[in-house]
């Protein structure tokens, strides 16, 4: 048993994420590592302000914080497993950690000390870190600094939480491994952005959203980034792409992202692209692509950046081919027929190319999949042969417009379906999920919630 002091001030305001204390502690499966159990039994009273809002009406499930005594302590029980330790650098060399004040004799789990305490939380589900960094200052600044997000990265524990919007400005966020369903907070933009086209992006423990705005007591447009912050729970604007654009395709991997293609502001389609790093919050721009497209799409495959498909040319003319851009050497490399788009015969619709959604792809252990709307088929790329192969069906629920309002995602190991039906009266989205390598695709329904049937954006932060 470990006593820890709290007061008024070492209270944690603002959590990054809060999850009811009533759920039980789980950590990442395969995890040898059992969590910190915190139970607070006293002095408790109701949380007046909640970063996140959780969608259950459960009353009990709503957050609590310790009363203010200054002389009041609580009990931490910490059950510990320490097999299988990885340390960082920063680690095994003793009690260097700059990016936190461990001056406190009660910082993070003093009986058991600095490198362990680090071990078990890396190891804690995020959902639990709203509760942990209400134990002490140094909880709370080892979250809210990201010291903690860049020490899972560097042991490979990594939670991929999906984040949606079905309402203009409205952003949820949905927690597959609790099937817990999370509101942010509403993003404060203009009415003309609020209705503009968007692209998003998650990276890091960043969402960006990507739209067209006027400046700021100017008539002149632009484009505009706004920025959600996992580790504040708030949202920013002012970033700036060295190079703006909309219409891109883009993917992230880690802590960094690349965006290409695209078109400016004067409709113009690009070749350029862009790396941006969360850690620093820079831009930089990277060797053109082969062939200028827009409404493409990005993905990671084998530690390299392909982007998928879009249109080009001064015709707008549909483009079957993808470009595979590789992060050592600096160069792309074109590859023909890698996009899933059906073209010629095969597609009967009719429907012009720019009326269609980008390719709705996805990589699920580095293996690359598509989901074709029209046919409700789940394709996957042999990347030996370079062609597509269907390998099962689409969820049923999964309707869209032309490729538009559904989202095809991957979320760790699964892929993820989120959309909803599109008769009238039936307003509700799904979250669908499939393990690709448990066999041929069986779907399984996640989580379920009323609200708009129509994904205007979709994103999954790993972290």
């Amino acid at each position: 048993m470990v006593f820890i002091g709290l007061n008024q001030e070492d209270m944690l305001e603002d959590r990054p994420c809060l999850i009811s204390r009533s759920y039980p502690r789980t950590c990442e499966q395969k995890s040898n590592w059992s969590c910190m159990n915190y139970r607070p039994e006293k002095n408790e009273v109701q949380l007046g302000k909640r970063p996140l809002e959780t969608d259950d009406g459960d009353e009990e499930a709503e957050h609590r914080k310790l009363s203010k005594q200054s002389d009041a302590y609580e009990t931490v029980d910490t059950t510990l497993s320490l097999n299988n330790i990885s340390l960082s650098p920063v680690e095994q060399s003793g009690n260097q950690h700059p990016a936190v004040d461990n001056s406190d004799s009660s910082s993070l789990i003093h009986a058991i000390g600095w490198d362990n305490s680090i071990s078990c939380l890396i190891r804690c589900s995020r959902s639990d870190y709203g509760s942990i960094a209400s134990l002490n200052r140094s909880f709370r600044e080892l979250i809210r600094s990201g010291e903690l997000y860049r020490l899972r990265r560097q042991n490979d524990v990594t939670e991929h939480w999906v984040y949606f919007s079905c309402h203009l400005q409205e952003w949820e966020a949905f927690d597959p491994n609790r099937s817990r369903w999370m509101r942010l907070p509403v993003m404060a933009s203009s009415e003309y952005f609020r209705f503009s086209d968007k692209e998003s992006l998650a990276v890091g423990t960043e969402l960006l959203v990507f739209g067209k705005d006027f400046g700021l007591g100017t008539e002149v447009m632009s484009y505009v980034i706004y920025r959600y912050s996992l580790l504040t729970n708030t949202w920013s604007s002012g970033m700036r792409m060295n190079t703006p654009r909309c219409l891109f395709g883009s993917a992230s991997l880690g802590e960094i992202a690349i965006l290409a293609g695209g078109c400016d502001l004067q409709g113009k389609i690009l070749s350029s692209a862009e790396i941006y790093n969360s850690e620093s919050g820079t831009w930089t721009t990277l060797p053109s692509m082969i062939k200028p497209r827009k409404m493409c799409s990005g993905v990671f495959m084998d530690k390299k950046f392909y982007v998928i498909g879009g249109i080009g040319g001064s015709e707008s003319k549909l483009l079957t081919c993808g470009e595979e851009f590789n992060l050592e050497t600096r160069t792309w490399t074109e590859i023909p027929n890698m996009s899933p788009v059906r073209t010629g015969a095969a597609r009967e619709t009719g429907t012009p190319a720019t009326a269609e959604a980008p390719p709705l792809v996805a990589v699920v252990d580095n293996e690359l999949y598509a989901a074709d709307y029209a046919d409700m088929e789940v394709r996957k790329y042999d990347k030996d042969k370079r062609v597509w192969v269907t390998v099962g069906r689409l969820p049923e629920r999964a309707d869209s417009v032309n490729g538009w309002g559904l989202a095809f995602r991957a979320c760790g190991h699964r892929l993820i379906v989120i959309g909803g039906p599109r008769a009238m009266g039936e307003t509700f989205v799904e979250v669908n999920s499939w393990v690709p390598r448990e066999g041929p695709p069986q779907w399984n329904v996640l989580g379920q919630k009323q609200s708009g049937s129509f994904v205007f954006n979709c994103a999954v932060m790993g972290c």
